[in-house]
C-alpha cells in the first residue's frame, strides 16, 4: 500500500500541473490544450497499467477494465479558473511533506479522485481480481463549464446505466438538487461597461471591480478599496452550491454605484426562492458573474433547487425579468434503500469504522448522467470546504482512505 500511496501521490502532482480550466478551442481540442494534454497523461497513465483506453477526440476519455455489463465510473479533468488569494501555485502540483497535503486545482475536485480511481484498478488487476462487470472509467473535460463532453459522449457511446462519480461527498449521495444557471438582464442608467466580477457561474465572485469616482465614506463603509481609478471589492470565493461559505464581491459594488433596487432583487429578495425547501434541503440562490453596458448590467446567476421540485416553479418565481437560462441539469433521486446506495455507503462505512447514511447535497456530478448514479466522496462532514477556492488541497490522509474505500467498493459492485 505505501508503495501504491507514493505512486498515487506523484501522479496527482502531475496531473495537477495541466491548467485544464476552459480555454479558447484549438484544432482537435475543443476546451484548449492543456486540457486536451491533461486527458492524454491520464489516458497514457492508464495504458501504462495495461488498461484498454479511448479518446472521444479529447471531449472526454474512458479506461476499460473486464467483461459484461457496464459499470461506471464517472470523473472529470477539468477545473474551474484558479482565481485569486492563494498562496501557493494552483498549478504547481506542490507535495508538502511538512503539512502532508498536495496543493493545486483540482487537487479535490476533481483530478485527485480520478487518478485514486485509476490506481485503485490497477491494484484489483495487478493483485488478480476478474470483474464480472466491465468496469469503464470515464473522465470528461468540461463538467464544470456545460458538460459538452457528457453530450458528445453520448453521441458517440453509450452510457453505462449504473455506476459512482467520485466527485461529492461520503458516505454517499442519494440525491442531487436541480441546478440552473441564469443570466439576468437588468435596466440600469449609466455607462456601466467597465463593471466586471466572477469567474464561472458555480464559483462566488471573489472580485468585483468598476471604474469610478472615489467617495470615501461609501468606500470605507462597504469595506471597499480604491485603486488605480478603480472601485474594488473582494471577498471569498466557494463553490456556487454552498453560497454562505463565501463572500460575495458582487453586492458591496452595486451599492456602491447606487442599484440598490438590483441589489435588493439579487441578495436580499432572491425573488421568495431560498424559502422553497424539501428533504433535499433549502433552494440556494448565488448571484456568482457580474458584466456591466451602456444602461444596462447582467449577472448569472448559480440556483439550486430542492430535488422534488419542480423546474416550472423556479422559473415562474422570475416574474417579467429579463433572463436567459444558460443551462440546467435536472435533480437526480435515489432510493437509499437501493444496492447502489446500500452498497457504497457499507464500503465507506467499514473502512472508516462510522455508522453514517446516506445524504443529499446541491452539487452537481456526473452520477446523473446514469439512470441509477450516485456521488460518492471524497469530501467529508467537518472538514475544510476547499472546493473552487484558493489552496485547494488534498491531504495524504484522504489518498489512503480513499485508495481503500474506492477499491472495497468497486470490487463489491463488479464481483
Amino acid at each position: 500500500m505505501e508503495n501504491l500511496f507514493e505512486k498515487t501521490m506523484h501522479s496527482i502532482s502531475e496531473i495537477i500541473r495541466f491548467n485544464s480550466a476552459k480555454s479558447a478551442p484549438e484544432e482537435g481540442m475543443p476546451f484548449g490544450r492543456q486540457t486536451a494534454e491533461c486527458l492524454e497523461y491520464f489516458l497514457g497513465l492508464a495504458r501504462s497499467f495495461g488498461f484498454e483506453t479511448v479518446n472521444y477526440d479529447n471531449y472526454a476519455g474512458e479506461v476499460i477494465f473486464g467483461e459484461g455489463e457496464d459499470f461506471a465510473i464517472l470523473a472529470h479533468l477539468d477545473v474551474v479558473p484558479a482565481g485569486s488569494g492563494w498562496s501557493h501555485d494552483p498549478f504547481g502540483g506542490e507535495i508538502d511533506y511538512a503539512n502532508k497535503k498536495i496543493w493545486g486545482r483540482g487537487a479535490m475536485d476533481d483530478k485527485g479522485p480520478a487518478i485514486i480511481s485509476l490506481y485503485c484498478l490497477k491494484q484489483l488487476k495487478d493483485e488478480g481480481f476478474k470483474p464480472k462487470k466491465r468496469i469503464r472509467l470515464i473522465v470528461g473535460c468540461n463538467e464544470e463549464s456545460g458538460w459538452e463532453c457528457i453530450k458528445y459522449f453520448n453521441a458517440h457511446s453509450v452510457m453505462p446505466e449504473t455506476g459512482f462519480s467520485p466527485d461529492a461527498d461520503f458516505p454517499v449521495i442519494y440525491a442531487e438538487k436541480g441546478i440552473m444557471h441564469v443570466k439576468f438582464t437588468f435596466p440600469a442608467d449609466g455607462d456601466f461597461s467597465t463593471l466586471k466580477g466572477g469567474n464561472a457561474p458555480n464559483m462566488v465572485c471573489d472580485e468585483c471591480v468598476v471604474k469610478a469616482d472615489a467617495d470615501e465614506a461609501k468606500l470605507k463603509s462597504l469595506n471597499l478599496t480604491y485603486e488605480n481609478g478603480l472601485v474594488i471589492s473582494r471577498g471569498k470565493s466557494a463553490h456556487g452550491s454552498t453560497p454562505k461559505q463565501g463572500i460575495n464581491a458582487i453586492g458591496p459594488v452595486l451599492k456602491y454605484l447606487g442599484l440598490d433596487e438590483i441589489y435588493g432583487k439579487l441578495f436580499v429578495g432572491k425573488f421568495n426562492l431560498t424559502e422553497l425547501k424539501d428533504e433535499t434541503g433549502n433552494l440556494t440562490f448565488s448571484p456568482d458573474v457580474v458584466r456591466g453596458g451602456k444602461n444596462f448590467i447582467t449577472v448569472v446567476c448559480d440556483i439550486r433547487y430542492p430535488a422534488t421540485l419542480s423546474r416550472e416553479s423556479v422559473i415562474k418565481a422570475f416574474g417579467g425579468e429579463n433572463y436567459e437560462i444558460l443551462s440546467e441539469q435536472a435533480p437526480l433521486f435515489n432510493d437509499k434503500q437501493c444496492a447502489l446506495i446500500q452498497v457504497l455507503c457499507g464500503a465507506y462505512n467499514e473502512v472508516t469504522g462510522k455508522q453514517v447514511k446516506p445524504i443529499a447535497i446541491g452539487g452537481g456530478t456526473y452520477a446523473r448522467a446514469l439512470r441509477c448514479g450516485a456521488g460518492f466522496g471524497p469530501e467529508e462532514e467537518g472538514e475544510e470546504n476547499v472546493i473552487h477556492q484558493p489552496n485547494e488541497y488534498i491531504t495524504f490522509e484522504k489518498i489512503e482512505k480513499c485508495l481503500k474505500i474506492y477499491k472495497l467498493a468497486i470490487e463489491r459492485l463488479t464481483k
